[in-house]
């Protein structure tokens, strides 16, 4: 285990390998079977560009060897920030050939955090597109080669000015492979917390593809499958729930779209006949709204899978008439436990839940603030421990003290509660939760009452000071019709039977929300705006 990743005690190791939760596969070794199981069969498509498993390894057995001649060995980090292009895969595949530890950057990324990523984790490596989205992440590499003594490489796809380029690094395939343990480090991923800098994530082997065999049986992915990537694939969510891993781990085909918007994806479903893929809230309503103006042939997809933040109920309740499929509810974190409504479930488990764990492994408790178990329904903090949640993170030895318990079970941070079924209701996170003069609100629930209303297109919902109260409520709404007022909107949570407390007591109008890198409403955002609002308002009047 690498040093400074803390692993799961040894008795826990064995009773997941008796149970047959690792069976002893490594990343390099699947692909490698799939290559010889499936051959031509196409495995990633990519604009005009298709891939077969048979190409794709030795695509990666080339790359792996050019890693090789930069001195890349085994335990070397190497954060990668690359959008949804093929080489991505080819640069991780490689990656994990040799041992090496990918640390997954988003393409939204900046200097701030990817100097972080690279000093904190020691990386040897950068590897970036010249260009995306209009930016220039050469820049990037030029600042972090300046800041960052330990950086020895930047390699480029595409144009590499000063740098590495990518495609000089395919070369014959290296004779000796390093020797790769299942239990090993396969890479670093980033945490999803809204404080401060992301903590680094270690999965290993064994522990990640147990999750991505248990989600493809529970998605129903198989080597018919074809898994579109809107969001990005270095996100755990896109990445393997079943995601792009998923499906290649099933011998399915993984469709990459350069954007998430209508435009580019709704042509690519019709186009390359997807079966699955993948949303966060936002852009789920974004889907909506489009899917109204637009006439595509969607006959072939049967699952749009929601995730990444609380799916209200009023909006889910839309999917499947719009689309014409079944919607699936995920929640999960990149720490570990992953749920999933059943593609069986009854409609309203699906609507209204945010699924069950995905593996009988999987314990989880729902406690409260005194590590006490709550009452059977009631809203308590979501605790967890398994086969495939982390036991602590990357070189955060007194963060983990505060993020763990004593005997494993790993803090979320998600408010929820917990049906007679097993199903989980996500309530909230705890920053998310209001305490307006001893009366808790959770967001969610005023989001959701809000989003039934006509002219109401999305609504956050965030604490704000007061100086009486401690904390009062703020709605930020996104409205479709401008002629809608505060007050309206009010009566109308009044009429729904809100109590009185959690009605808001302020209503600011915006075109649009800020987001976090995998398009999350950023509440910590929201909260710094509308203090910095108030702040201002008072020296207006001083």
């Amino acid at each position: 285990m690498l040093n400074g990743c803390p692993s799961w005690p040894k008795e826990f190791k064995e009773f997941y390998r008796k149970e047959g939760c690792w069976k002893g596969e490594t990343f390099g070794g699947i692909l490698r079977e799939r290559a010889k199981g499936y051959g031509n069969r196409i495995a990633i498509t990519s604009g005009e560009k298709n891939l077969s498993y048979a190409q794709l390894d030795k695509r990666v057995d080339q790359l792996a060897t050019g890693f090789q001649t930069l001195g890349i060995k085994k335990e070397d980090r190497v954060v990668v920030q690359l959008p949804n292009i093929t080489e991505f895969f080819e640069v991780c595949f490689a990656l994990f050939r040799l041992g090496a530890l990918p640390v997954f950057a988003l393409p939204t990324h900046r200097s701030s955090e990817v100097n972080y990523f690279c000093e904190f984790a020691e990386a040897v490596a950068y590897i970036i597109p010249d260009k995306h989205s209009g930016f220039d992440y050469r820049s990037l590499g030029r600042e972090a080669q300046l800041q960052v003594p330990n950086l020895q490489h930047v390699i480029v796809v595409g144009e590499s000015e000063e740098f590495i380029g990518l495609s000089n690094l395919y070369m014959d395939p290296i004779k000796d492979e390093p020797n790769i343990s299942p239990s090993d480090i396969a890479f670093l991923q980033l945490s999803g917390g809204s404080t401060g800098l992301s903590k680094l994530i270690p999965r290993t082997h064994d522990d990640y593809i147990y999750s991505l065999r248990v989600s493809d049986e529970i998605c129903n992915i198989d080597q018919h499958s074809v898994y579109l990537a809107v969001l990005p694939v270095a996100h755990n969510y896109p990445l393997s729930s079943p995601g792009v891993l998923g499906t290649l781990y099933a011998g399915g085909r993984v469709v990459l779209s350069p954007a998430p918007s209508p435009d580019e994806a709704f042509s690519l479903i019709e186009k390359e006949q997807v079966t699955i893929t993948a949303l966060v809230p936002p852009l789920a309503l974004i889907w909506l709204e489009a899917i109204k103006s637009r006439h595509y042939d969607f006959s072939t997809l049967k699952v749009i899978q929601v995730g990444g933040a609380k799916f209200s109920a009023e909006v889910a309740r839309r999917i499947k008439p719009a689309f014409g499929c079944d919607l699936q509810q995920v929640f999960g974190m990149a720490e570990g436990l992953v749920n999933y409504t059943r593609l069986n479930d009854p409609e309203e488990i699906i609507i209204n839940t945010q699924g069950r764990p995905m593996s009988p492994y999987d314990e989880i408790r729902v406690v409260d603030e005194d590590d006490q178990d709550v009452e059977p329904g009631a809203v308590g903090q979501l605790l967890t421990r398994g086969p495939y949640t982390i036991r602590g993170y990357y070189k955060a030895e007194e963060h983990n003290t505060k993020a763990f318990t004593s005997d494993g079970f790993y803090r979320t941070g998600d408010l929820v509660s917990l049906n007679s079924s097993g199903y989980l209701v996500v309530e909230g996170r705890d920053k998310d939760q209001i305490n307006r003069g001893g009366e808790k609100i959770a967001a969610e629930e005023v989001e959701n009452h809000l989003l039934a209303h006509d002219a109401v297109h999305d609504a956050a919902i965030v604490a704000m000071p007061d100086p009486f109260l401690g904390e009062r409520s703020c709605a930020f709404v996104i409205s479709r019709h401008q002629n809608v007022t505060a007050n309206e909107l009010k009566n109308f949570l009044k009429e729904r039977g809100l109590a009185t407390f959690k009605i808001p007591d302020r209503v600011e109008f915006v075109n649009a929300f800020p987001y976090t890198p995998l398009g999350k409403v950023s509440k910590k955002k929201l909260r710094q705006i509308i203090a910095e609002k108030l702040t201002s308002s008072k020296l207006t009047h001083l």
